[in-house]
């Protein structure tokens, strides 16, 4: 979104830089400026000045400094338009959106709307389980036992949810009010229209967004009942796989430690905030995202991911890795900890003391050691077998890493244990890219033949900007010479011939001399054609590329493993029904494991996704012929590869798309990395594309 800069200075002109940094550092009056200490990095004796006659902060220690929303992008971690917006709420201003019509303005207003209610009413709640704590004794116990102080618990916001099904009832008057169930604190039975609290006898952890307001819960349980802890649902204000707990709070403390450690629970955050370590974070009951390490990358230039030393934590290092691996760049550090299997942080940190673990985090493996260690699972190096399993294992994670020195040192690393040249290993990875392309036989025997579609992609790679949407048209009759796909009932009906010798007529414009006529048919002509196969009716086939990618992981599972955060970012991110799914099956995976169709379909009873589940795996018998419906089902490696295919066509969608706000932001100068980040984007899509064109040399 472009915003003018004639509205920038006005907005700049109508704040005051020492109100909004005040709110966040403690400032005293020194002279004609404002003094207190950096809150970008540690000091204890204040250097960090803000002018309220030049609307300017600066720090003499660190150097940094920038007006009102320089403040807020670097504090705060805010982009561009989230700080103009963000200071505009404050002031009543409305920010231009020239490029939006009547209808998108009055959308994005209504959905604002609905932001600030549902934000209220978690507020409320949350003030209301504050208020239970304190009068609730065995709750209180429970935090003291785990060793917290009650100046913790405040900073926290924790509360207590209690035991009754309808406690906040008596905080709500209208227990029916749409907005209760929307935010997630109201559980509505469908069937009977009963309603319920979600959380009931729990430990309540607020979670905030960057800018401090309450968008979800989640609940520890007291005691051995189930589940352990409860999040709150996906809703407009909360969505997992985009926030982090305790990052408003860590705020402060990333900056002086200059790194932030990324911990698995919300008990770990809270402990080690507790224990000295205030710049602890933790994910949402999911896998890491890109997501998420985008956003720590706006606090800071380092990134310690904690992880248990045993099975399930090593799992989640990996998916940590996946979504670490697009934003490695040169300038940045990334390192995975792994504690021993009987210690989280919490318990080491009691146990050996807080300089045992700064030593632990100083120690842990740096990312390059890590994807060769996950990429060298289960291979034996001394075997030429093994070392090609490294290859395949380390290619899509190599891939994952922007370009810069940090990239070619790991090519040159893996060459040398797969015991290739630097260039041979580069030559072959491009070579397997554009084989990994290939239409999977199911799909090659529902559409066109392999010429027609590696020639449908070569002159769709042809274009330097423009990559259509091609999709096999699944479903619909051949276009048989003579025949009309648009009625192929009439085409029958003139015994296959309904177009010969009748373009206009039938729409078709096959020459009178087919090749496939030939010679010596007795009757009116002097020509006799091959008939066409016998049309069946239509296939059922997804609608979209989404329903095509659901439908094979629901009906393989163990897909996931195989694919990239980049891919789950993506998929996640998909309109409903399609991506609140694949965020379910994401957690089922990372809990569970890979399960069957029929495990799943009994586990998403009552998931708003659950009908369309069905109904895409009801799609499952393309290209099945009567007779033939117990057939085995698709080699995992073809189901992979056509994954791969939908996968790399959506990136391409997306990042075009990423592509034009890039430019747009780029064009106005207000974001100095739009340009960067836009040849970065465009690059990446270029790739993407190319491996699809080399689709064309594989036959």
């Amino acid at each position: 979104m472009a915003i003018p800069q004639s509205f920038i200075q006005e907005l700049l002109s109508r704040v005051d830089v020492v109100d909004i940094v005040g709110k966040y550092v403690q400032l005293k009056k020194g002279g004609a400026n404002f003094m207190g200490l950096c809150p970008f990095h540690g000091e204890k004796s204040p250097s960090f000045s803000v002018s309220p006659t030049k609307q300017f902060f600066h720090c003499f220690g660190c150097g940094k400094n920038g007006n009102a929303i320089g403040f807020l992008m670097e504090h705060a971690g805010m982009t561009f338009i989230e700080a103009v917006k963000d200071l505009a709420q404050q002031t009543g201003m409305v920010v231009p959106e020239e490029q939006q019509s009547p209808e998108d303005r009055a959308r994005a207003a209504a959905a604002k709307a609905k932001q600030d209610s549902l934000s209220d009413v978690l507020e409320k709640a949350g003030e209301a389980y504050r208020d239970q704590l304190k009068i609730t004794p065995h709750a209180i116990d429970y935090l003291k036992g785990r060793g917290l102080s009650g100046q913790i618990a405040k900073r926290f916001g924790l509360g207590y949810a209690p035991e009754g099904w309808r406690s906040l009832a008596s905080i709500f008057p209208k227990y029916d009010d749409p907005l209760l169930a929307e935010s997630g604190l109201v559980i509505v039975n469908e069937e009977d229209d009963k309603r319920y609290d979600r959380f009931r006898d729990r430990i309540m952890f607020p979670i905030r967004n960057i800018k401090g307001e309450c968008i979800g819960f989640g609940g520890r349980v007291i005691g051995s009942g189930t589940p352990k802890y409860l999040n709150s649902p996906e809703t407009p204000v909360f969505h997992k796989g985009r926030e982090l707990y305790g990052l408003y709070e860590a705020r402060e403390a990333l900056h002086s430690a200059g790194y932030v450690l990324v911990t698995e629970g919300y008990m770990d955050v809270v402990a080690l905030a507790q224990l000295g370590f205030a710049n602890a974070v933790a994910t949402l009951g999911t896998a890491c995202t890109p997501d998420h390490v985008q956003k720590l990358f706006r606090f800071t230039d380092s990134v310690v991911f904690s992880f248990d030393g045993d099975g399930a934590g090593r799992r989640a290092a990996r998916k940590a890795l996946d979504g670490a691996l697009p934003y490695a760049t040169d300038v940045r550090s990334i390192k995975f900890l792994f504690l021993p299997a009987e210690h989280d942080p919490d318990s080491y940190v009691r146990e050996f003391g807080q300089e045992a673990f700064a030593e632990q985090i100083k120690q842990a493996m740096p990312l390059s050691r890590f994807l060769i260690e996950a990429a060298s699972a289960d291979c034996d190096l001394q075997t030429a077998e093994g070392r090609a399993r490294l290859s395949s294992q380390a290619r899509p994670l190599w891939q994952l890493l922007p370009e810069g020195a940090l990239k070619q040192q790991l090519l040159s690393e893996l060459a040398q244990l797969i015991q290739l040249e630097t260039a041979g290993l580069e030559r072959l990875w491009g070579q397997q890219a554009a084989t990994d392309q290939r239409f999977a036989p199911a799909a090659r025997s529902a559409t066109a033949s392999p010429q027609q579609a590696n020639a449908a992609f070569g002159q769709a790679a042809a274009s330097s900007d423009e990559y259509p949407h091609f999709e096999p048209h699944y479903g619909e009759p051949p276009a048989w010479p003579g025949g009309s796909a648009q009625n192929p009932a009439a085409a029958r009906s003139h015994g296959g011939q309904s177009g010969y010798g009748n373009a206009g007529a039938g729409g078709n414009n096959w020459p009178r001399k087919n090749p496939n006529w030939t010679p010596g048919f007795k009757g009116n002509s002097r020509f006799k054609r091959d008939q066409p196969p016998v049309y069946t009716g239509p296939r059922t086939q997804p609608a979209s590329r989404a329903d095509h990618a659901a439908r094979l992981l629901l009906g393989n599972m163990a897909l996931w493993e195989t694919l990239a955060g980049e891919d789950h970012a993506m998929l996640c991110a998909q309109p409903a029904p399609h991506g609140p799914l694949f965020a379910w099956l994401e957690s089922q995976f990372h809990e569970q494991g890979a399960l069957g169709w029929s495990a799943l379909q009994a586990e998403m009873q009552g998931q708003a996704f659950a009908d369309d589940a069905k109904r895409w795996m009801a799609q499952d018998n393309l290209g099945v012929t009567p007779g033939q419906e117990e057939a085995p089902p698709p080699d995992p490696q073809e189901a992979r590869q056509e994954l791969r295919r939908l996968l790399n066509m959506m990136l391409i969608d997306r990042l075009k798309q990423l592509e034009t706000e890039a430019l747009s932001q780029a064009s106005t100068g207000q974001d100095p990395e739009a340009q960067q980040r836009w040849r970065s984007l465009h690059e990446r899509r270029k790739e993407l594309m190319a491996a699809a064109a080399a689709i064309t040399t594989v036959h």
